[in-house]
Formats: C-alpha cells, structure tokens, sequence
C-alpha cells in the first residue's frame, strides 16, 4: 500500500512538474546578423531554425545589412521582447560593443557567431579564418608555379576578414617569385567587386592571380576576370554553393577554402544553451576547421 502511494505521489509531482514547464515562456533566443543577403548566413540561419525547433525554442532574427547603428538597435529590442540568449554575428567587431555590455546587463548570454565582438562575450565560435586565407593563398601561389603578381580583393574589417588577408600574406611571403602589387575593397560585394577587380586588371597588365576574402566578392572578379580574357586565375573562402559549382565548371575561378555555417551555429547555440542550464565552465572560443574545395572534390560538397 505504501509503495502504492508513493508511486502515485511521484506520478503527481511529475505530472505537476510537466504542467508548471508547459506553463512557462518558452526558451527565446535572439540572433542578429550582419548582413541576410548571403547564402552563407541564409544556411545558418536555416540550421538556427531546425535546432531550435527541436527543443522547443522561440527564435527572433534580424539582419543589420552592414548598418551597426541598427544592429545595436536591433538587439535593444530583442532584449525588451526578453530573449534568454543572444547569438551575435556583428557587422563591426568593436561598434557592437555597446550592444554585448546592454545584453549582459540584463543577465542574457551572449554567444559571437562568425565573428567575434568587443566586450564580454561568453563564448566566440568562429572558423579558423587565418588558417582560410593561408590555404587559399598557397594553393593559388602553388597554381602559379610560385612565380607572378598577385592582388588581394579585401573586405570589410571584421576579425575573420583581417585573419584572412594575414594568413594569405604569410602563405604569399613563402613564395620569393610571388609579388602582392595590389589590395583594393571590394566590400564583400558582387557589384561592387565586379568594377574594383576590372580597375585592377586594368592597372597591371602582369596579373596573374586574384585572392578574394570571400565567395560573394569572388564572384565578381570572376566576371571580370571572364570580360578581360586574360588568363588571371582566382582562390576565395566560404564554399558557397555558386562558388563550388564554378569552380567544378573549370573556370578561372579554381579554390575556395570552406566554412562551415551550419556547424558554428549549432556549437554556438550548444554553447549558450550549456551556460543557460548552468555549466560553470565554457570554452571562451570554439575554433571550426576549414577545408580547400578544388576541382578534384566540388561535385562532392556543400554546405
């Protein structure tokens, strides 16, 4: 009789404590991104979603469009609809600061994605973006037989970006017949891309290869790279999927070292989810490999 009544107790007290948890706001996280006209990000967001579905979260997702004056407003009001996490993929690494401060403030988690942030971050989870521009530069260094001139098509400065130029400077200065005669913006941007890649063409008759610091921006010098004629042969990061086809189609357009998107946001949120149940000890950075895609292996990968 007695095991009869506990039992029953028991079975009251989970099924009361089953109520009180549906009863509950659920779980709300935030994810800010710099910019949503990208693939990349498209795919992040996309596993966001998938991820937070399967627990049962609530997600909010804005896009600042390069613009940190409306990232920080955006997470402002990310924090008044009283997000428990926020996911941070800043469009100014130091602008955002401000935005990290009023977020753990108010006892929210603060998880950088990508890109890491001023202030008290919890945790960075990014790719090994130096290890992305060595790999691009050597293999396009490689490609030229270590010898001819080579420009860099920059983007915005973003940790990852600056990383990136680094790690291909150091992949460059190993070869003596390399030459850097040129680094322009190109601001990560196809159309703008497009018209500083055609200037740099122009401007050095000799050049023979072209790294670019992302897939967007690529292609764009690709386009111009295919209106010159000339024989300029061009490396990248991200593995977008416009990216890979390109290069599996035999273009000029030869290496992209590849991210993985939907992995970042899933250790991050992995990450912010162990601080919320109450790890007491997290990596403050969480570095995610990345991998040369060429001809021999395009047809074979994605995102």
């Amino acid at each position: 009789m007695k095991t009869l009544l506990k039992t029953a107790s028991a079975a009251a007290l989970l099924a009361a404590s089953a109520n009180m948890a549906a009863a509950q706001d659920p779980l709300k996280i935030g994810m800010t991104f710099q910019e949503m006209n990208n693939p990349y990000f498209v795919s992040m967001q996309e596993a966001l979603n998938e991820a937070a579905a399967q627990i049962g979260a609530e997600v909010i997702v804005t896009d600042a469009g390069h613009d940190v004056a409306k990232q920080i407003s955006d997470v402002e009001d990310m924090l008044q609809q009283g997000i428990d996490i926020l996911l941070l993929n800043p469009t100014d690494s130091a602008g955002v600061e401000s935005a990290v401060r009023m977020a753990k403030d108010q006892g929210v988690i603060v998880v950088a994605v990508d890109a890491n942030a001023n202030g008290p971050v919890d945790t960075f989870v990014g790719s090994k973006n130096r290890d992305a521009g060595y790999q691009s530069c050597k293999y396009l260094a490689e490609a030229l037989g270590g010898q001819g001139e080579v420009a860099i098509l920059d983007g915005i400065p973003v940790v990852p970006i600056l990383e990136r130029v680094e790690g291909c400077k150091a992949a460059l200065s190993e070869h003596q017949g390399i030459t850097l005669v040129d680094t322009q913006n190109g601001r990560q941007d196809r159309s703008v891309a497009l018209g500083v890649v055609e200037n740099m063409i122009q401007s050095h008759p000799n050049l023979a290869g072209i790294f670019s610091v992302n897939d967007g921006g690529a292609m764009g010098a690709l386009a111009a790279i295919q209106g010159s004629g000339r024989d300029i042969k061009l490396t990248s990061v991200d593995g977008a999927p416009e990216a890979v086809k390109a290069i599996a189609d035999g273009t000029p357009f030869i290496q992209t070292t590849a991210q993985f998107p939907r992995d970042q946001v899933r250790v991050g949120l992995g990450m912010a989810l162990a601080q919320y149940w109450g790890a007491r000890v997290v990596p403050a950075e969480v570095p995610i490999d990345v991998r040369t895609v060429d001809s021999e292996n395009a047809a074979d990968f994605s995102w």
